[in-house]
C-alpha cells in the first residue's frame, strides 16, 4: 500500500495560515481600503508609514517602500494631490525636501471608519481567549513582524 504523501497544511497548519491566507487577506483588505481612500496601495501604505514615523525624505521613503527615487516621486506627487501629504523643506538642511502627513480631520474619522468594523470584530476574537494566552499571542505577533521586516530587508538587499 503506497503511503498517502501529508500536505504542508497537515504539517504546519500556523505557518501556512500566516503566510499564504493571512497575508493574502490582509494585502487584499489594504487594497480595498486604498480604493476607498482614492489611492494605490503602495501610496496608502506611504502614507501609513508617514504616521507612524513623522517626516521622512524622500529617499528614505523610497528605501522603506522599496522603491526607486523616481518611483517615489510619483507616489508623492498622488499624496500632494490628495492633500494627503506636503513637502517641506528640512529644518536641518533646507536644500533637502521632507514628506509629512497633512492632518485632516474629517479624512481620518472616515479612514479609521473603514478599520473600525476590523478593529471591533478582532478585539472580539482575541477577548474569546484567556488573559495568557492574549499574551502569548502578543508576543507571537511582534515576533513574526519582526522577521517580517528582517525578510524584507534582506530580500531589497539582495536583489
Amino acid at each position: 500500500m503506497a503511503m498517502r504523501r501529508r500536505s504542508r497544511a497537515v504539517e504546519n497548519p500556523i505557518g501556512d495560515l500566516l503566510g499564504k491566507r493571512l497575508s493574502t487577506a490582509t494585502i487584499m483588505f489594504h487594497s480595498a481600503v486604498a480604493d476607498r481612500m482614492g489611492v494605490s496601495v503602495t501610496d496608502a501604505k506611504c502614507r501609513s508609514i508617514l504616521l507612524q514615523l513623522g517626516p521622512l525624505t524622500a529617499g528614505d521613503i523610497a528605501q522603506r517602500l522599496g522603491l526607486t527615487t523616481g518611483a517615489v516621486t510619483g507616489v508623492i506627487d498622488r499624496l500632494v494631490g490628495a492633500k494627503f501629504v506636503r513637502r517641506v523643506a528640512d529644518p536641518m538642511d533646507r536644500r533637502r525636501v521632507v514628506v509629512e502627513p497633512l492632518s485632516n480631520r474629517r479624512r481620518e474619522k472616515e479612514i479609521a471608519g473603514l478599520f473600525e468594523p476590523l478593529r471591533r470584530r478582532i478585539t472580539s476574537v482575541v477577548a474569546g481567549y484567556s488573559e495568557r494566552d492574549q499574551v502569548t499571542i502578543a508576543e507571537f505577533l511582534t515576533k513574526a513582524s519582526e522577521v517580517l521586516e528582517e525578510e524584507t530587508t534582506r530580500l531589497r538587499r539582495t536583489s
